[in-house]
């Protein structure tokens, strides 16, 4: 039996008195993926970005473990909403337009020492102070620097477009006008390098673009790490007591943690490794969040049609998108219909050994996407499920 089937015995057992669509978290492997994510971060802390867990009680198991420390969250809400629960220090990665959001972090002084939002435009202090109602917290700021590569003078640009501020005097720049400003505090500085942390560097069957992504990732973290060290001396020059600079990503943990003007990695990804994070050389993970669909049809032979599986990661569309058919093995979509919005035809023939009822155990493309949705995740240790929790959506809780 191979490790794979092994597994898909052990979670058949785990959830046999579950009728599916179900979704399960791997605890072996879960804990395994933290381990792996502290060493690569050779001593740094670990910030753990909340989108990719979406779970308020993996979120604490995760942040019971030595070598994590602090949440990287996606919206404003969301972050109040962490703060109220508990948990002390929230970066929030995105700016915010959420002006009730804002009203209570400047007239509540928990949740205005908890959480940090993210700046990089004088103008979102602007809608900030248009926002506080009466309230005069002291809001902290962190302030967020472009990573992209650019090359020919700028006219090629690789990487996300995030962050406005690219060069040293830019976010310096941005640092004076919010230590200028009564009730702000700048207080760190993140950098998301998601060309090198985000996109695998070893895709199957494309020797020449994996290569191609090697080298650019090579060049890119080079440029960076000089870029950023720069970008650091020159907010200290105005902030002299910043207590964080925050960077990475899973797939560049190991690289990022080597820079001495880091301080701080952030990863979630890498818990649930979910299936973008096959293409990588950096690490192995195991995957530990996994769903699973009943097979409702026997169309014909070498083929099974399971309930629902149209979950699609963001991005820009493809088939690298789609959740994989993962157990058993063998299992492909009809490339006429794909995954389907409330049936998905697979083919192979394996599929004629499945019975109706029986699962199919998918692979989302995306880590916390799939979260959204389920209401549930059923914890499995060895081959039983030992706990159930709820996801954000199973607390009543949408962000985005």
């Amino acid at each position: 039996m191979t490790a794979r089937a092994a597994d898909r015995a052990r979670y058949d057992r785990a959830t046999a008195q579950l009728d599916a669509p179900v979704a399960i978290v791997d605890l072996d492997a879960f804990d395994a993926n933290a381990d792996d994510l502290v060493r690569r971060a050779g001593g740094k802390p670990i910030r753990v970005a909340s989108k990719s867990v979406r779970c308020r009680a993996l979120l604490e198991r995760v942040l019971a473990r030595e070598g994590f420390t602090g949440i990287m969250s996606f919206t404003l809400a969301e972050s109040l909403w962490l703060a109220r629960s508990g948990f002390d220090d929230v970066l929030l990665a995105y700016p915010s337009a959420d002006r009730a959001g804002y009203a209570e972090l400047a007239a509540d002084p928990k949740l205005a020492a908890a959480v940090t939002v993210m700046v990089d435009d004088p103008a979102q202090l602007d809608l900030i102070d248009s926002a506080r109602a009466g309230g005069t917290e002291v809001v902290r700021v962190c302030l967020e620097l472009d990573t992209a590569l650019k090359l020919l003078g700028g006219r090629v640009r690789i990487g996300a477009r995030r962050s406005p501020l690219h060069s040293p005097a830019q976010v310096a720049e941005v640092a004076r006008a919010v230590a200028r400003r009564p009730g702000f505090r700048v207080v760190g500085i993140m950098a998301y390098e998601g060309h090198v942390a985000g996109v695998g560097d070893a895709v199957a069957g494309r020797p020449l673009r994996s290569r191609a992504v090697r080298l650019m990732q090579a060049a890119a973290r080079r440029e960076l790490a000089e870029r950023r060290g720069a970008v650091v001396r020159a907010v200290r020059e105005v902030v002299p007591d910043l207590e964080f600079v925050n960077g990475g990503g899973t797939g560049s943990v190991q690289h990022t943690a080597a820079e001495d003007a880091v301080t701080e990695i952030a990863a979630g990804s890498g818990l649930y490794v979910p299936r973008l994070f096959d293409n990588y050389t950096s690490f192995r993970g195991r995957p530990a969040a996994l769903f699973a669909l009943p097979v409702v049809r026997r169309p014909g032979v070498g083929v099974v049609t399971v309930l629902g599986g149209g979950y699609p990661a963001s991005g820009a569309p493809g088939a690298d998108r789609l959740p994989v058919p993962y157990l058993p093995e063998g299992l492909r979509y009809d490339p006429q219909e794909g995954a389907g919005e409330v049936q998905t035809p697979l083919l192979g023939p394996v599929a004629d050994d499945l019975l109706i009822g029986d699962k199919v155990w998918f692979r989302h493309a995306k880590a916390g996407e799939l979260c959204e949705r389920f209401d549930t995740l059923h914890l499995v240790e060895g081959d039983a499920v030992t706990a159930t929790v709820p996801t954000y959506r199973g607390e009543g809780q949408t962000f985005l």
